[in-house]
C-alpha cells in the first residue's frame, strides 16, 4: 500500500517538474530573436530522438527511486532508501542528467538557441546544488555507503573501463 502512495505522489511530481521546466524553456524562446542564430531544420527529428532519451533515462530513474528508494524524486519527498541500481551504478545523479538531456532535445526541437543556452545554465546552476546541498545531505543521511558509492562513482558521466 505504501509504494501505490509514493507511485501516486510520483505521478504527481514528475509532470510538475516537466511542465513547469518546459515553461520556463518556452518563455526564453523570446530571447531567440535578439540572438539571431537560427539551428538547422534537421535538429527537430534530432530534438526528437534526444527528448525521448532523456524521457526514458528519467523514467527508468523515477521507478528505481519508487520501487527500491521507497520515495520520489521530489527534494520535499525523497527516497528513504539509499539507491544505487540501474542508471545509479554508473553515475550518481542519473535523473539530473535526463532532464537536461529532455531539455536539450526539446531546445533542438524547437530551434532555439536560448532553451539550450538555458539547459546549459540550468546544469552549472544544478552541479552547484547537487556539491553544496544535495551531496552533503545524502552523506548525512546514508553516511559511509553514501561515502563509498561516492567514491566508487562519478558524479555526471560514467566511468570508461
Amino acid at each position: 500500500m505504501q509504494t501505490i502512495f509514493i507511485a501516486l505522489r510520483t505521478l504527481i511530481y514528475v509532470p510538475g517538474f516537466i511542465f513547469f521546466f518546459g515553461w520556463v524553456a518556452l518563455g526564453v524562446r523570446a530571447f531567440d530573436p535578439n540572438i539571431g542564430i537560427v539551428l538547422p531544420v534537421w535538429t527537430r527529428v534530432l530534438g526528437i530522438i534526444v527528448m525521448i532519451a532523456g524521457s526514458v533515462l528519467v523514467l527508468i530513474c523515477v521507478g528505481v527511486f519508487v520501487a527500491r528508494g521507497r520515495g520520489t524524486p521530489a527534494i520535499f519527498d525523497p527516497p528513504q532508501e539509499f539507491v544505487a541500481l540501474g542508471p545509479y551504478k554508473y553515475v550518481r545523479n542519473p535523473m539530473y542528467v535526463g532532464g537536461f538531456i529532455l531539455l536539450i532535445g526539446f531546445g533542438l526541437y524547437h530551434h532555439s538557441v536560448s532553451i539550450l543556452t538555458l539547459a546549459l545554465l540550468l546544469a552549472f546552476l544544478f552541479h552547484l546544488f547537487v556539491l553544496w546541498v544535495e551531496e552533503p545531505g545524502l552523506e548525512q543521511r546514508f553516511g559511509f555507503s553514501y561515502r563509498d558509492y561516492k567514491n566508487s562513482v562519478n558524479r555526471w558521466l560514467p566511468k570508461w573501463k
